[in-house]
């Protein structure tokens, strides 16, 4: 079974999008949003980045990383160097 979003009520006020998995684990939980319209859009934009966006490893590299992890981690040194400015 896939995840799924769940829109819940913050203690600001304001609306949360909780991510879980397909057995109910809680993955991440976003920021507050003022409104339920918002938070629908957010969940919209976490859609997209989830489906198209890219891995970047800002993590320490450890010592027993294998190959196949240095590969990745110098693929993704890779795009960060050629990465548009903001």
């Amino acid at each position: 079974m896939a995840g799924c979003f769940e829109l819940v009520d913050a203690s600001d006020g304001g609306y949360r999008i909780k991510m879980l998995t397909g057995s109910g684990s809680l993955l991440a939980v976003s920021v507050s949003y003022p409104s339920k319209e918002a938070a629908v859009r957010g969940i919209d934009v976490l859609r997209e980045i989830g489906g198209t966006g890219l891995v970047l490893d800002h993590s320490r590299q450890t010592q027993s990383a294998t190959d196949e992890n240095k590969q990745q981690a110098n693929a993704l040194a890779t795009v960060r160097n050629h990465a548009p400015a903001a």
